[in-house]
């Protein structure tokens, strides 16, 4: 099982490449179920839940073709052949529910199996369930699978989400897409990721409005044609790639960057005395010789602090001077990092779901073991900063969100290798 060593202390200077959302490319995949015409991907990122999501499409009788390094994917889906998501790959990742709205949406029919992914709270599926019903479908629960039936066609529907559900949004828009009638999404999500559906699915055929604004109005159409669409820039690895100069010290240029996509983030470490600038080809950060003042973070849906950024951010702040509160307000069960960056000499007390950080202790090379994917690289930064050596296993949840992590931070100067024992 391969293991990160990260020997900390050096400072990183110089330019990371930011590659395309895992979120995003996650979602728009699926979206090839909803034609029979060729959807073309590129800016995809190459990680292994990319690899899982194009099994899944495979099993149900879409080709994916894999072109220029893995950076561009052509899906085609003439006919799905099978309509059932099996376990043994719904299993590995919870966005393979994505394949429910659009299977329901094209044939009238669906059987998904109950998803798995990282053990960072329940996140029920109850919410992607309850819109589609809403648009007509028939949804039975049994043997751990989703029977899904619509056999007159969904039909449009006004619906208002009780909590905001960025999956659950996902999957409303794509089997609204070919729903008869209007469809009317309230307190829906705004990511970017989601912005970036609608633009794919607009140019698929799809009539959208008010994809950015919380209220999505979706006109169905008899039938959407293919398209060619750019993966946008991953805000999550955009963010984790920003602290990295920050734990060390330096200036890194993170190139496909923009802030519009970590705005509450950029704004919370300026909050603490890093410096960001907008270039030409992306953003700047810089952090100085100076101390990283403490902070209080909440998470929230966007535009709020994200939830996938906070285990990083808990590493960050184990440097600042003063105590830190952070708010986790989206899943439960998500400081299981702490207790790992505590065997490094960090001084954090978790109480439900706030954690107090208190900074200023030296941090100090350890064995620590990844619990989940953002606690993962969490790790890596805390390791960068630290005195000695930290030796990284279960690092089999990183492959599932970054890519070539090992390449970008020794790019910058990073004394860190990726071993097999």
């Amino acid at each position: 099982m391969d293991k990160i060593i990260v020997r900390g202390g050096n400072r990183l200077n110089g330019r990371i490449p930011i590659a395309g959302a895992k979120n995003a490319c996650l979602t728009l995949m699926p979206a090839a179920l909803l034609s029979a015409e060729p959807l073309t991907l590129t800016n995809a990122p190459r990680l292994s839940d990319i690899r899982t999501m194009t099994e899944l499409l495979q099993s149900l009788g879409c080709e994916v073709a894999s072109l220029q390094d893995g950076q561009v994917l052509a899906l085609g889906c003439k006919q799905i052949t099978n309509h059932t998501a099996d376990y043994d790959i719904v299993r590995k990742m919870r966005a393979s529910i994505l394949v429910l709205g659009p299977m329901l949406a094209r044939d009238g029919h669906a059987v998904v199996s109950l998803p798995g992914g990282c053990a960072i709270g329940a996140r029920p599926v109850d919410l992607h369930l309850k819109v589609l019903e809403a648009m007509g479908a028939q949804i039975d629960l049994r043997d751990g699978y989703v029977h899904a039936t619509a056999p007159d066609g969904l039909k449009g529907a006004e619906f208002t989400f009780p909590v905001v559900s960025v999956g659950a949004t996902e999957n409303a828009l794509m089997a609204a897409t070919l729903a008869q009638g209007t469809t009317i999404l309230h307190n829906a999500a705004r990511e970017p990721e989601i912005v970036d559906l609608a633009h794919c699915l607009i140019a698929m055929g799809a009539r959208i409005t008010g994809e950015d604004t919380g209220t999505i109005t979706i006109e169905g159409v008899e039938k959407l044609h293919g398209a060619t669409h750019r993966v946008v820039t991953d805000r999550i690895e955009l963010g984790t790639y920003m602290l990295a100069p920050v734990m060390t010290g330096g200036s890194v240029e993170l190139l496909g960057g923009s802030r519009v996509l970590v705005g509450s983030f950029a704004d919370k470490l300026e909050e603490a005395g890093v410096t960001i600038e907008e270039t030409p080809e992306g953003l700047r950060v810089t952090r100085e010789d100076t101390p990283l003042k403490p902070l209080h973070v909440v998470t929230e849906p966007y535009p709020g602090f994200p939830t996938d950024l906070q285990a990083q951010m808990m590493a960050m702040l184990m440097l600042a001077d003063g105590e830190s509160v952070l708010e986790e307000r989206i899943f439960e069960n998500r400081f299981m990092h702490a207790p790992e960056l505590q065997r490094m000499g960090a001084n954090i007390v978790v109480r439900g779901g706030t954690a107090h950080v208190h900074g200023g202790e030296t941090l100090k090379g350890a064995k620590v073991m990844a619990t989940d994917l953002r606690a993962s690289v969490s790790l890596i930064l805390a390791g960068l900063a630290a005195k000695g050596e930290t030796a990284i296993s279960r690092v089999y949840h990183l492959d599932r969100g970054y890519e070539n992590v090992v390449e970008k931070l020794s790019a910058c100067g990073a004394d860190i290798e990726r071993v097999t024992e």
